[in-house]
């Protein structure tokens, strides 16, 4: 793959992203899905932001699965952008669009919102079919001028696809597949046996992305399999709106407020939105 003039300079936020990409020490990502959890994952100390699709569906009032209004995913991804000063990436599930050319249009206004990077997901399609998407959105990358990290998911374990006796050989033919189209990194969420995340990344030629959450090894240990991006997912959505259950279950159960408890202070939250960006 030919890099674009971007790619050139270290200073940029596409190649300090692309840096961050290493199983030494591992790029951690909390998702978020709103300006308020990118700041705060800011605060906290990350080094890249990066988005959950179904946080931004659910939070817009919709399913997750390419069933929001793309528009609207758009309008947060730039506002997400714009209010921090570290790399963004974001995902688009399947490109939101029908054809190659529809997913080109996508990633094409995701780099105008400032989005460097990209997750952009097979799903039940068939590997040519998101080798096409990642042509078409490599393409809109080079026209933008932006060294687009795109991160290409495979959901062979997540959705068990095929067969599991040969699923570890499937997964690593549709990577390799989608490398050769242009992908960057290799995205296999479902995944948290260890001997496999060592076969996977052993396999690979780009940098291996899982998902993590309770029961999965730490993301230390995941880098000594290899792993060079440990993601949450929707994790940190779920675990938000469970807050907000547990808070309206004591509100109208017992009537208490207990479920408050270890809530960000009013005056720290605010602060992170006093300064321009």
């Amino acid at each position: 793959m030919t890099k674009t003039t971007e790619s050139l300079d270290s200073s940029t936020p596409a190649a300090r992203f692309r840096s961050l990409h290493t199983p030494a020490r591992p790029l951690a990502l909390a998702n978020v899905w709103d300006v308020a959890g990118a700041r705060v994952v800011e605060a906290a100390g990350a080094s890249a932001i990066a988005t959950t699709s179904a946080g931004v569906a659910w939070s817009l009032g919709a399913t997750d699965g390419d069933s929001v209004d793309r528009d609207l995913v758009l309008d947060v991804l730039a506002r997400i952008a714009s209010a921090v000063a570290v790399p963004v990436t974001a995902d688009i599930e399947g490109g939101y669009g029908q054809s190659p050319a529809e997913v080109a249009e996508t990633v094409a206004r995701v780099l105008d919102s400032g989005v460097v990077g990209v997750n952009i997901e097979d799903g039940t399609r068939p590997p040519r079919a998101l080798a096409d998407r990642i042509e078409a959105s490599r393409e809109a990358a080079r026209k933008a001028g932006v060294d687009l990290f795109v991160n290409a998911r495979t959901d062979t374990y997540l959705r068990g696809l095929g067969d599991p006796a040969t699923r570890l050989g499937d997964t690593l033919a549709r990577a390799r597949t989608y490398v050769e189209a242009g992908a960057d990194g290799v995205f296999v969420p479902g995944v948290t046996d260890p001997a496999v995340i060592a076969e996977l990344a052993a396999g690979l030629t780009v940098p291996l992305n899982v998902m993590a959450g309770p029961g999965a090894p730490p993301v230390a240990e995941l880098g000594a399999l290899g792993v060079a991006r440990v993601s949450l997912g929707p994790g940190v959505a779920l675990a938000a709106y469970a807050a907000a259950r547990r808070a309206a279950l004591d509100l109208h159960g017992t009537g208490g407020y207990d479920s408050l408890d270890g809530a960000l202070a009013y005056p720290e939250l605010d602060a992170l939105f006093s300064a321009a960006r």
